[in-house]
């Protein structure tokens, strides 16, 4: 187990079912472009579950792939058995999609309780030392600041992160500790909600990557004290947060078509992060072939990505992700260059240049 798994970096992100990159009949693709989750149709978006303490974030996803029927599906980033809260579930095509919102920020709610140090910085893990708590309301207030900002923060030894090709808490489990490069992360902020000392409640908005318990157990060294994560409830993550999330219970309760009329985010709106290029009729059939039509790139980005704009056609029904590219000399226009393809997208015929 991997305690208080918050929010994750790349490493941590979506764990994809085996088969979610085909549904089933085989659609061709394009030369030079990535199939968006192979064809057969289907609900593609995203599903906001409220996840209980006691269940691993797969469950959830397993969960969720069985009641709703659908062959693909994955999450934006893990909870762990011991955190409860927001987990977004991506559905469909909408799996190929997962790295356009991974990055947003999230807002977490918690308890930290001082004067203890664990070898996990929660309390799923070995107790390493006990010292009293000298710190007051307003210590612990004034240490925080200084974790408000930009940070170079350490990954902790049970994260799910590599190093040299083999998983953090994998190495932790065999009794292993190997040094781990800081990483930035961004903490917009961070409130206290109460007090009841050696355990406070705090809320803190920070950056995808973020790991919320070495926050505590950081601002616990700060304190002289020691600090580790008591609980952990994820309550937003950009742009989705709690108040539309599912339970377990409801999502046994509903039909698949009530469960997303509830809590389902569709494709085209949940995409709507993105900068979208509208094409024209034949822009439209070029990407459905492969090709790389000229487009307006008139308060667009240019070279932004492979996920950096969404391409829709005139009705607004998004058609792929990718990136625009300079066109010749003139800044006005761009070559729509599509990375991911969506099914309803691909056309069969001779590639277009």
């Amino acid at each position: 187990m991997i305690p208080f798994e918050g929010s994750g970096g790349p490493n941590d992100a979506a764990q994809l079912d085996s088969r979610s990159a085909g549904f089933g009949r085989a659609v061709p693709r394009p030369l030079g472009i990535e199939p968006a989750a192979a064809a057969g149709g289907g609900w593609a978006g995203l599903l906001l579950i409220d996840k209980p303490v006691g269940v691993t974030s797969h469950d959830v996803v397993v969960k969720v792939r069985r009641r709703l029927r659908s062959p693909g599906a994955g999450h934006l980033g893990t909870l762990d058995p011991a955190a409860s809260g927001l987990l977004v579930v991506a559905l469909g095509a909408a799996t190929r999609a997962i790295q356009v919102w991974q990055g947003g920020e999230k807002t977490y709610e918690g308890t930290i309780l001082l004067g203890v140090a664990t070898a996990t910085q929660d309390l799923q893990g070995e107790v390493l030392e006990r010292r009293p708590v000298t710190a007051d309301e307003a210590a612990v207030r004034a240490a925080a600041l200084r974790f408000v900002g930009e940070l170079e923060q350490v990954p902790p030894m049970v994260s799910a992160l590599k190093v040299g090709g083999r998983r953090l808490h994998r190495l932790a489990r065999r009794g292993l500790t190997v040094e781990r490069a800081p990483r930035p992360v961004r903490v917009a902020s961070w409130e206290w909600l109460g007090f009841d000392l050696p355990e406070a409640r705090f809320r803190v908005r920070c950056s995808g990557g973020t790991y919320v318990r070495t926050l505590a157990h950081d601002l616990g060294a700060a304190l002289g004290c020691g600090g580790a994560l008591k609980a952990l409830r994820r309550t937003r993550s950009e742009p989705f947060d709690i108040e539309r999330a599912l339970g377990l219970r409801e999502l046994d309760g509903l039909e698949p078509e009530a469960t997303l009329e509830r809590s389902g985010v569709p494709l085209d709106r949940a995409l709507e992060v993105l900068p979208a290029v509208v094409l024209d009729a034949a822009a439209v059939a070029a990407v459905g072939t492969g090709g790389r039509p000229v487009v307006s790139a008139v308060g667009l980005p240019l070279g932004g990505g492979p996920r950096s704009v969404v391409l829709r056609d005139g009705s607004g029904r998004a058609l792929a992700l990718g990136e625009l590219a300079p066109h010749g000399g003139d800044p006005a226009l761009a070559l729509a260059c599509p990375h991911v393809v969506f099914p309803w997208a691909v056309r069969t015929g001779r590639q277009v240049t």
